[in-house]
């Protein structure tokens, strides 16, 4: 069964597609109509105003003050002259694109901050012009000239994203970080999902953009007489122990052959598998769809029966290569891994082979390993993989070198070693490698650029408390230890070095509202839990707040989700005392890739620690979430990394050509574009991640 499992083929050839005013306008070169630019997203621009030879004169154009603060991902889109952007609690808005002055805003930022947005979609068919804005587990679709919900479209301008999954699923988590991908009058939304056995199903869905009507659903865990139905236990459809497999990073489409190109991740529970006994279809892979009724063309699994959290991160790039003289219409897809897989965009058939590594099978009782893995061949992987690690390989700058030396020593570090009680390294981590700021492309030459973080992270599992060990606990108690205790710990002190903060004390910087409404609704990289009866909710409030009255044990009983034997003790990056990784520079990269040949053009170390810097230590890279967009001009801007510098470097050789220092840390993709004559470049800039000062600014910089 290994060879369907690895990618089948419809050798199919698909008709252009009918053209609207929709498709048409996206070929405006001088808009960034799209999220990441365009449908094939590429983050590229033919705009070359700004050039190698004059963008050291670049200056601040505008700024725009958001009315929020905090962690803003957003990649805006740019068409007409206003540019769409969304705030840091979800809330979108337009600005004149020249100016920077806002048209309008929707949303309600003490009602919406419940995930993090990556941005808009935009659809018009010449006359309606609409703004599809995902907020909570609702699509809304608003009038782009007023902001103003369109009443025509679902329930009063909005539609649930449940609509058409199971019953069992309709009050799990769900939120859509990315936005939707449109074809025709149809909209394909991603879900960002819970990673728990709790997990809703992650059906891939289209919906009428004028209408809000479902349209077509694809199963990306199959129903019986589905292709890869076999690949899960016969009842994992029924979503009552696993769930997930969903696609959040976003899609890319190819308009003219009305294909639609989906990167899935992991099945829940990420870590043990033991009940989902297979490869597990269509977790883990790169789907070609047909886009117009989401029947299967291909697909590639690029990780069986997932437990490390290997979700695909970032839309796939459409680009064109040429290898051995022939002209190939490709998709390249990065991943958490460091590895790029290329395929035909038609058939499938991978450009370079795709070896299957045998892989450990010594795992936790229960535990299920695939017996093999694929690896590209070419190109080689962008980042350090654990198994290549040495003692050598601890950081030269750790003030405790010789204590990291014996962990290191104690923890599992072969390549697909299973998760342990003992630990497993995991680099690339938990965050790539590649992550959801994805791959630059110049899409006819073949040349991607990609940014890579180098963070070892620890992977530790643990029994599961038993149901006898947690009827001595409160109520409240019991619905922390079996919900909240992986990230923030069983004394609730959190592990801020690696992003998780203590919650003791929380009533004193938190109101009890602001708590229940992320409780419910999650924010950032904390999921929310919905499915919390009442009474559970409650008791867990009154936990975290330190007035619980407890005069029996409860029989609350925090069983919402199925209770597996192991669970992680937690995402614990592996750090020195000083909180810098532990393992020796580089801890960021970029990296140029020729995909026609599938060898490195050049790489470079990727931001900097500034602690280092002022005792004179070389650049070390740092951790960075974001992407780059290149240009026609020969250009590569960038934010992203924690140090807060925006840089922009010339794509032939990586030499840096300029930088600044923004207002706050640009963990986003940014967008250039050119009105009444001018190329401007934008970033969002709300900090706030990796421990980085809180933003409220969209910073956009021209030529004087």
């Amino acid at each position: 069964m290994l060879k369907p499992i690895l990618g089948t083929v419809l050798a199919s050839v698909f008709l252009l597609g009918s053209t609207n005013f929709y498709q048409e306008k996206i070929a405006d070169d001088k808009e960034w109509p799209e999220y990441l630019g365009g449908p094939d997203r590429n983050h590229y621009s033919s705009l070359t105003q700004i050039n190698p030879e004059n963008v050291k004169n670049l200056k601040v154009a505008w700024t725009y003050a958001m009315p929020d603060s905090g962690q803003t991902q957003v990649n805006p889109i740019i068409v007409d002259g206003i540019l769409y952007g969304v705030t840091s609690t979800v809330q979108a808005f337009a600005l004149d694109a020249f100016t920077g002055k806002q048209i309008w805003m929707f949303g309600d930022k003490s009602k919406n901050g419940s995930n993090t947005s990556r941005g808009l979609t935009y659809w018009s068919d010449g006359e309606d012009k609409r703004i599809l804005h995902a907020m909570g587990s609702f699509l809304y679709a608003l009038d782009a000239k007023t902001g103003k919900p369109i009443t025509s479209f679902g329930d009063n301008g909005k539609i649930d994203l449940h609509t058409g999954l199971p019953e069992i699923a309709a009050k799990k988590y769900m939120v859509s970080n990315t936005p939707g991908t449109i074809y025709e009058d149809l909209i394909i939304m991603p879900l960002r999902l819970s990673e728990e056995s709790d997990a809703a199903p992650g059906d891939l869905r289209a919906f009428n953009v004028r209408t809000g009507k479902l349209v077509w659903t694809f199963h990306t865990i199959p129903y019986p007489g589905e292709f890869g139905y076999e690949t899960f236990p016969p009842d994992a459809y029924k979503n009552t122990y696993t769930g997930a497999a969903n696609n959040w990073a976003g899609t890319a489409i190819d308009r003219a052959r009305g294909i639609l190109y989906v990167p899935t991740g992991s099945a829940g529970y990420d870590f043990y598998g033991g009940k989902r006994k297979g490869a597990n279809l269509f977790a883990n892979c790169l789907i070609a769809l047909d886009a117009k009724t989401g029947k299967r063309i291909w697909h590639f699994q690029t990780m069986h029966h997932d437990m490390w959290d290997r979700d695909l991160p970032a839309p796939p790039n459409l680009i064109t290569i040429t290898k051995d003289g022939q002209r190939i219409d490709a998709v390249a897809q990065v991943s958490k891994q460091g590895y790029v897989f290329i395929f035909d965009r038609v058939t499938g058939k991978p450009v370079y082979p795709i070896r299957e590594v045998t892989a450990p099978q010594a795992a936790l009782p229960g535990e299920h390993p695939w017996p093999t893995q694929p690896v590209p061949t070419k190109p080689a992987s962008f980042a350090r993989q654990a198994y290549t690690l040495t003692e050598n390989d601890i950081s030269p700058y750790a003030p405790d070198r010789d204590s990291l030396k014996i962990k290191f020593k104690s923890y599992q570090k072969a390549l697909f070693a299973p998760p342990t009680k003992e630990g497993t390294i995991i680099l690339p981590g938990f965050d790539g490698g590649a992550e959801w700021g994805g791959a630059a492309a110049d899409p006819d030459d073949g040349i991607l650029y990609v940014n890579s973080n180098e963070m070892a992270w620890i992977l530790t599992m643990k029994d599961t408390p038993k149901e006898s060990e947690l009827s001595n606990l409160s109520p409240g108690e019991k619905v922390y230890t079996t919900y909240c205790t992986t990230c923030h710990g069983p004394q609730r002190k959190g592990n801020a070095k690696s992003g998780y903060p203590s919650l003791i004390d929380i009533g004193s910087r938190r109101d009890r509202a602001f708590v229940n409404q992320l409780v419910t609704s999650g924010k950032g990289m904390m999921p929310g839990f919905p499915m919390l009866t009442a009474d559970e909710k409650q008791a867990l409030l009154a936990f975290l707040f330190g007035d619980e009255k407890v005069e029996a044990v409860s029989e609350v009983p925090a069983t919402n989700k199925t209770i597996l034997p192991y669970q992680s003790t937690g995402y614990n990056k592996f750090l020195d005392k000083n909180g810098l990784p532990a393992i020796a520079p580089p801890w960021g990269t970029l990296n140029a890739i020729d995909l026609n040949t599938g060898k490195y053009l050049w790489k470079i170390p990727f931001g900097e620690t500034e602690s280092l810097k002022a005792k004179g230590r070389p650049a070390t890279g740092s951790e960075n979430y974001g992407g780059p967009v290149v240009t026609a001009s020969g250009l590569l801007f960038i934010a992203a990394t924690k140090d807060g510098k925006f840089r922009v470097y010339d794509k032939k050789n990586g030499k840096l050509l300029w930088e600044t220092m923004l207002p706050a840390a640009g963990f986003a993709t940014p967008a250039t574009y050119e009105v009444n004559g001018k190329q401007f470049v934008v970033i969002a800039c709300g900090g706030t991640k990796l421990g980085t000062k809180k933003g409220n600014q969209y910073v956009a910089f021209a030529l004087p």
